[in-house]
């Protein structure tokens, strides 16, 4: 993984694409763009999951709605604590306690995500509170939580029955030799 953050064409190196495709998904799901070296590890991290997961068959749409979820989740228990313009990116390429973290942000909920065992009055920030709770307000994070356990629930099962195809096509892309 990069340690110094990245321009937008070493960040697209990096992911073996072209700037225009990366570009293409910062703005299909709504990422901050920077100018030059402004790419941190974690805003790469991320944009690797999300072409790994492409490389298994997921369709973008189905992504971007995860991604929307796991936003919506993140700010349904006020998880912004620093600020940054991608701090809901900053948790990307972490990869201890995987059974906590959300799939795309990579963010720890602090316990197992199946149990839906979330502690929806938790509030990370010390914000000014909402005049209306989550609840009052027709948001409520178990309810997030359990969509996006169904969807994730239906990615992984993608990519669990597109690993053999995946596997069969690296053997045979051995057959295929550069011309020299």
């Amino acid at each position: 993984m990069e340690t110094k953050p990245l321009t937008l064409g070493e960040m697209a190196a990096s992911l073996n694409r072209s700037p225009v495709y990366v570009s293409g998904l910062q703005k299909r799901f709504e990422l901050p763009v920077f100018s030059g070296a402004a790419y941190s590890p974690a805003y790469v991290a991320f944009l690797r999951g999300l072409t790994a997961l492409r490389t298994f068959d997921v369709a973008e749409e189905t992504l971007r709605d995860l991604w929307h979820l796991e936003r919506k989740l993140l700010h349904l228990l006020h998880v912004d604590t620093t600020g940054s313009p991608t701090w809901y990116l900053d948790s990307c390429g972490q990869t201890n306690q995987m059974k906590r973290r959300l799939l795309l942000t990579n963010h720890d909920l602090g316990v197992e995500i199946h149990t839906r065992m979330l502690q929806p009055g938790l509030n990370f920030t010390a914000g000014v509170p909402e005049l209306f709770g989550g609840p009052e307000m027709g948001e409520d994070a178990l309810r997030v939580l359990s969509q996006y356990i169904t969807l994730q629930g239906r990615i992984c099962a993608g990519v669990q029955a597109e690993r053999p195809l995946v596997r069969e096509a690296l053997e045979w892309s051995k057959r295929l030799k550069p011309e020299t």
